[in-house]
This record gives C-alpha cells, sequence and structure tokens, in this order.
C-alpha cells in the first residue's frame, strides 16, 4: 500500500502535523475529519481513532484549505464545487456557509469542517478481479469510502500491464494519478495516458479523437452529458470503466441518472463494492 504521505502531512496544521506523522503513520488512516471546536477525527476500514484531545480551531481549517489551493484560480471554482483535490491526490470535502448569487454557488464564507480523504494505492487490488472480466466496458459501484477509486486505479494499471491494451484516462480532479516533480505519484502503466484537470465530456471527446484508446477510465459519472458522450463514443469501439455511488445493484433501476446509464448498453458488467476489497461482479446486459 502507497500513499503520499508527505503531501498529507503538509496538509494538516503543524501541532496535526506532529501528532499524526509519529503516531498514525502506521494505522490505515482512510479520512481525517476536522470539524471546528472538536477533536480530530481519524477513520478507516470500519475503525475510529483519536490521536489528541486538542479541539479544531477556526485557523486550523484555514490552513487545510489554504495549502490545499495554493490561492489557484482552478481551486477556486473547485471550492464552489465543495471540495478541493491537494497534491499527492487527496480530497477535501469542505462544510459551512456558503455564498450564493443569482442561485449560483459561488464560494464559502465561514467554514466550519474539512474531510480530508486520504488518497492510498494498492498495487494488486484488481488481480482477482482479471480473470473476472469478460472484455465488456465495466462500471465499478460501492458506497463512498469502498475503496471504488482504488479498485479503478489498480484496474487501469493492470489493463495496460497485464493486458498490453491502450488506456485513457480522464482524471479530471488528479485524484487517480495525481503528478509530482517525476511524473505520477502512483504508477499508471505503461500504455496509459491521462489527461488532467479537463472536464470529462471534453475529455472523453479529446482522448477518443487523438490517442486511439481500447479503454477511456473516467472516475465517478455524474451526468446524462456524460452518459450520451461514452454512448457516441464507443460506437467507435472503445471501452470504458467507470466508477458510480451505488450501495446495491438495484439502485441503478431507481434513480433517473443510474436508469440512464443502463439504457444505454455499454457496460455489460458490474463490481459491487462491499468494502476492503471485497466485491461481487454482476452482469448487466438486458437488465
Amino acid at each position: 500500500m502507497q500513499c503520499c504521505w508527505k503531501e498529507l502531512m503538509d496538509l494538516l496544521p503543524p501541532w496535526l502535523r506532529t501528532i499524526t506523522d509519529r503516531e498514525g503513520r502506521d494505522k490505515p488512516i482512510g479520512e481525517i475529519r476536522l470539524r471546528l471546536g472538536r477533536v480530530p477525527q481519524f477513520t478507516g476500514w470500519g475503525r475510529e481513532w483519536r490521536l489528541t484531545d486538542r479541539v479544531v480551531a477556526g485557523a486550523d481549517l484555514h490552513f487545510v484549505v489554504n495549502a490545499a489551493s495554493q490561492y489557484s484560480p482552478y481551486a477556486a471554482r473547485s471550492i464552489a464545487q465543495g471540495f478541493l483535490t491537494a497534491s499527492g491526490g487527496h480530497r477535501i470535502g469542505l462544510s459551512g456557509e456558503w455564498v450564493i448569487r443569482d442561485g449560483t454557488l459561488q464560494g464559502m464564507k465561514h467554514i466550519r469542517s474539512v474531510c480530508i480523504r486520504v488518497a492510498r494505492d494498492i498495487d494488486g487490488a484488481a488481480t482477482g478481479l482479471m480473470g473476472k472480466l469478460n472484455g465488456d466496458s465495466v462500471l465499478i459501484l460501492g458506497k463512498p469510502g469502498t475503496g471504488k477509486t482504488t479498485l479503478l486505479r489498480d484496474l487501469i494499471r493492470q489493463i495496460s500491464g497485464r493486458r498490453k491494451e491502450q488506456i485513457a484516462v480522464i482524471d479530471q480532479r488528479q485524484e487517480l494519478f495525481p503528478t509530482h516533480y517525476a511524473g505520477y505519484c502512483f504508477d499508471p502503466g505503461d500504455r496509459t495516458d491521462i489527461l488532467t484537470e479537463v472536464d470529462k465530456l471534453p475529455g472523453i471527446e479529446m482522448a477518443v479523437q487523438t490517442l486511439s484508446p481500447d479503454w477511456v477510465a473516467v472516475d465517478e459519472i455524474t451526468s446524462t452529458e456524460d452518459c450520451r458522450t461514452m454512448q457516441q463514443c464507443s460506437w467507435s469501439g472503445v471501452r470504458f470503466l467507470a466508477t458510480l455511488h451505488a450501495e446495491k445493484l438495484a439502485d441503478l433501476e431507481n434513480k433517473p441518472l443510474y436508469r440512464s446509464i443502463l439504457s444505454t448498453g455499454i457496460f455489460g458488467q458490474a463490481v459491487l463494492l462491499k468494502g476492503c476489497n471485497e466485491y461481487t461482479v454482476e452482469e448487466l446486459r438486458n437488465k
């Protein structure tokens, strides 16, 4: 298991960084939750830890946001969507008092809590899955925190390496393959091309038109436009890997967006994650 630990430590206020680096390094921390006036909460794999009794102050929350954003214009747009992606692929969810103009979210006025989701890479996470896939496009389903992104990342790497197929990744928030000075924090594989900080729709279209991929991978389908674009590109023979927030397979029938995904007929198989690399593989054809 690999984690960009230094980049994670750089996000934390100095007093919390020291404690976390000393006592948390050997724990499978998946999330760090900092709430104003509360003790920091560390969780992972169904467990919870308290590493300190000191409560979080407003200055601590601002430290995290400033460290993650580095005051970039892209970060300002991202904050208006309620999150930030920091170096190392760590994702920060934000809550507090929103600024709304003309019915549109513009940003945040007062931050009350942050949730740092720790990016981890598990080389081999998809090894047992590879033999169960039949070559159709694959949809990875699961609740938040069940490891969808981690499994997708290794599946990309294994298709690129073991199957020797070309794969393009639309890494909109740099969570799948965050960059550093030498390239990527996590190994993407020999036949992987990555488009970063580009929206899914133009990213998918650019990848199919210019990179000639066998596969296109995206994290989190969020709109019917995503579905339409994938359907159009699938007619050229491209297959897709994608993730979706869903607790069970029946959810695909119960929500309009998910029904539209099924109706395209793109995805032939679904991997339903239960957490801690536990999953089942389900057929989607004719559902």
